[in-house]
């Protein structure tokens, strides 16, 4: 996303917050609304990356503590031409990874213990390389930012609901009363969860074209969605379950029940994205030549389409470098 594009989001994350105040606490809530904005966009710049990474527990690594998973993002990020990120791993079983940063020199990307244990060392590299797409993007800063805004948009309203439409003039209470109050616990958390899906399907779409091409293998990211779609649906990610703002984040979507093609989807529908990728793989993006590949989780080949069976979306027609 460009600096106009970035500004215009925020902008919006930034209106929907003063609305709310406005609806529990009129022009004195709106006002006060709009300071604690402004201090949290500026806070969110310099601190969301880390608030993100210690929401979710993620503990840094380095090639020592893990020499495949570190390699593996060191040699995407110079296909890139990306600084190395900070690298993470987040003790979770359900298979998952995400970008989060300001910009490509302050930028980290994290996987869950799940999907390293789950994909092989192709797959791998496709998933990390569409995380390393969406730093080189620019992408990370307004997810991060929107998560952390949202969030802060959830907790006014909840705010609101619980306290009332007190206030002791009228400058300082909701205009419509009780009923502001409300409007506020349950439209303004909606109206910040479409501003998050506004910009996020076509940013992963982006962001699977992208990672094909630094990773050279689409078909090894379109089999790692499949897996990482079925397991999503089975393994839960309490975490995100009890901070819902940060899915958008995700490579797939990490809540439970949800429908990944419908109004209220932060993701779009995983079969949609596969296809895409294999029509990549058809126009010519082709897997690099082998690497050699010292024994480790990453080492043996257990893909959906490499001898396993679907965990998602099913088996795509026989075609392609494993065809």
């Amino acid at each position: 996303m460009n600096f106009f594009k970035t500004s215009l989001l925020l902008a919006a994350m930034t209106a929907i917050f003063m609305g709310a105040g406005y609806l529990i606490g009129g022009r004195g809530g709106m006002v006060i609304a709009l300071l604690v904005a402004t201090g949290m966009n500026l806070f969110s710049y310099w601190n969301a990356d880390k608030m993100v990474l210690a929401m979710h527990h993620a503990r840094r690594v380095d090639r020592a503590s893990a020499p495949e998973y570190y390699a593996i993002v060191e040699r995407l990020a110079a296909n890139a031409g990306l600084p190395m990120p900070a690298v993470y791993v987040i003790d979770n079983p359900q298979p998952n990874a995400f970008a989060t940063g300001r910009d490509p020199e302050h930028a980290a990307v994290a996987a869950t213990t799940g999907l390293l244990q789950m994909l092989d060392r192709e797959e791998l590299a496709g998933v990390m390389a569409h995380e390393l797409s969406h730093v080189q993007n620019r992408d990370t800063l307004i997810m991060t930012v929107t998560a952390t805004i949202a969030g802060a948009v959830s907790m006014l309203a909840n705010f609101g609901l619980f306290f009332g439409a007190a206030g002791r003039d009228s400058d300082n209470r909701s205009p419509l009363g009780g009923i502001g109050v409300v409007l506020a616990a349950l439209l303004a958390p909606l109206a910040a969860m479409l501003v998050q899906m506004a910009i996020s399907r076509t940013r992963e779409y982006a962001a699977d074209r992208r990672g094909a091409e630094i990773s050279g293998n689409p078909l090894a990211l379109a089999s790692a969605l499949d897996k990482i779609a079925g397991a999503a649906r089975r393994v839960p990610n309490m975490t995100a379950e009890q901070n819902p703002a940060t899915a958008h984040l995700f490579i797939i979507n990490p809540l439970s029940g949800a429908r990944m093609d419908n109004l209220f989807s932060t993701h779009p529908d995983t079969a949609n994205r596969i296809r895409a990728l294999m029509a990549m793989a058809d126009d010519g993006v082709r897997r690099p030549a082998p690497q050699p590949v010292a024994d480790g989780p990453w080492s043996r080949p257990r893909g959906p389409w490499d001898g396993g069976g679907s965990s998602g979306t099913g088996r795509p027609p026989n075609r392609g470098p494993w065809g």
